[in-house]
């Protein structure tokens, strides 16, 4: 009974390390870059990261427009140093390097 019980933890033990990950890499980037830490990366650089229009506005009496640049041609170093600095109307995310590396390598995927 007492290899039985071996046995069997050995079998789960291998059975649970044996599992792929819930989401992929790339599932895993789509989602932080769809809603990150409440607002979305989508919302200002499109859904494949190719920039879009945010808002027209008018100051002195002219009309301007505010875009989010494309993100989908940036080198890694670039991208991650922006998205953990403020600069302008982008906020800073403090997202882990992890978090970062699967929204490259999905912006990188489309």
């Amino acid at each position: 009974m007492k290899h039985y019980k071996i046995l069997l933890s050995l079998f789960l033990l291998s059975h649970l390390y044996s599992q792929e990950d819930f989401i992929d890499d790339l599932e895993y980037g789509k989602k932080l870059y769809e809603n990150p830490r409440g607002i979305s990366c989508k919302a200002c650089h499109g859904d494949k990261g190719e920039g879009k229009l945010i808002a027209t506005y008018k100051t002195r009496n002219k009309e301007k427009q505010l875009f989010a640049p494309s993100i989908r041609h940036l080198s890694y170093e670039d991208f991650a140093q922006n998205i953990n600095s403020s600069k302008g109307v982008m906020p800073k995310y403090y997202l882990t390097e992890k978090e970062i590396e699967a929204i490259f390598k999905f912006l990188q995927s489309l």
